[in-house]
């Protein structure tokens, strides 16, 4: 077989269909954010406007954030120097975890490398270690959850997408002997919505099973100490199992389960994932830690991203760009064309200097194309204007379609 032959035809067929992925080459700059500076083949250099972070509050450029960091770094060093069982469990591991576990209200913290990491390895130690464990999955899970159960072998009923009606039909199909598992999201990323996370719980109670949330673009951006969509709603106590994400809102990297003290120590214990991966960097953990620490405390971050989300819908709805409607802080501006969602974005960069990341498939189904934006606390109005006049611009030279202004 031509293997490099093979690998070309693939890549030739994402580039005919539109959904070749292209990295915009970045330097953020301290103290900048959200504007950093573009490198280009050729050399030059661009200044750009980040739209599409994930770095929802900014926290990623925070001072307290980076010289918790800096002060780390210089008292321990620049890695954990081993698995969290081979000499790699730093004092600033536990401290983390523990603020954590306070965090969400549960007994116990675990870290890993990654939100993809802290799905995968959870759920598939979970579902394949307690005996005859069936897994019920919200259809739109994240592909980290999806791997997880898939690599559990596990029994998997997919519900349809936030559908208490169809979870409580596939439960009732196993009697009460039959350990059960619920995984879903909180805020899913690509349209924004959020999950009815008491219905879920009361169907959960009714058929004695355990519940696993995502809270991966809640945690840090919700509830009063940033707890997630789940503190908000005063929900913490009837889930199982909460995970999130250290690289989001918290601006850094790494990802946690939290659950009670006995099943963060049964995934610690079993979880290949985890046992064989090398510990976060102590640098890495002391900043997540004063970014929790310091969202704990200060809603301001919180309620001026809100305002700033707010602001952008507006100024959206008023030129009658067609936006994906929902309750939490992601913007899905809808093309339904991946061609033309990779064109509207490649020309807001050349000739603006906006960068917003274009959402196709396999990450969003053929014809629900978008662009996907995400105001922070730290766009101002000028960067506000400048990105709605410039997607208005380029609504018009395409023709595509609008939807009435709002009065």
């Amino acid at each position: 077989m031509d293997f490099e032959a093979h690998f070309q035809a693939a890549l030739d067929g994402l580039k005919e269909r539109g959904n070749y992925r292209v990295f915009a080459e970045l330097q953020r700059r301290r103290g900048d954010y959200p504007h950093a500076t573009r490198y280009l083949e050729d050399g030059r250099t661009q200044d750009v406007t980040v739209w599409c972070s994930n770095d929802y509050l900014g926290m990623g450029q925070h001072p307290d954030v980076l010289n918790a960091m800096h002060e780390e770094l210089d008292k321990s060093g620049a890695g954990a120097g081993g698995t969290r069982n081979i000499s790699g469990t730093m004092h600033v591991h536990r401290l983390l975890e523990n603020e954590l576990a306070d965090l969400h209200g549960k007994e116990a913290a675990l870290l890993f490398n990654s939100g993809y990491m802290s799905n995968w390895a959870a759920l598939s130690t979970l579902a394949s270690k307690i005996p005859g464990c069936v897994v019920f999955s919200d259809a739109l899970n994240h592909a980290s959850m999806i791997e997880g159960i898939r690599h559990s072998r596990a029994k998997c009923h997919v519900f349809k997408h936030n559908d208490v009606e169809d979870l409580d039909r596939l439960l009732s199909q196993y009697g009460p002997d039959v350990p059960k598992l619920i995984a879903f999201e909180s805020v899913y990323s690509m349209d924004g919505d959020i999950a009815p996370i008491k219905e879920i719980c009361d169907v959960a109670d009714k058929h004695g099973a355990m519940t696993y949330i995502d809270e991966v673009h809640a945690v840090g951006m919700y509830g009063p100490r940033g707890g997630g969509v789940a503190e908000r709603e005063g929900l913490m106590d009837r889930l199982t199992v909460i995970e999130g994400t250290l690289a989001k809102a918290f601006g850094v990297v790494g990802g946690y389960i939290t659950g009670s003290k006995a099943l963060c120590d049964f995934v610690r214990s079993f979880a290949s994932g985890f046992i064989f991966s090398t510990a976060l960097p102590p640098a890495i953990a002391a900043g997540a830690l004063a970014s929790v620490k310091h969202l704990k405390a200060s809603p301001f971050e919180r309620k001026r991203q809100q305002e700033r989300v707010q602001k952008v819908r507006a100024a959206l709805r008023a030129t009658g760009i067609p936006q994906l409607d929902n309750p939490s802080h992601i913007i899905p501006v809808m093309v339904g064309d991946a061609k033309k969602a990779k064109m509207i974005s490649d020309w807001l960069m050349e000739h603006h200097g906006i960068y917003v990341q274009p959402i196709n498939y396999p990450t969003v189904p053929v014809g629900t194309e978008r662009l996907r934006i995400t105001p922070g606390p730290v766009h101002s109005d000028d960067d506000i204007e400048r990105l709605v006049k410039a997607l208005s611009d380029i609504w018009g030279q395409c023709a595509l379609h609008r939807v009435e202004a709002a009065a």
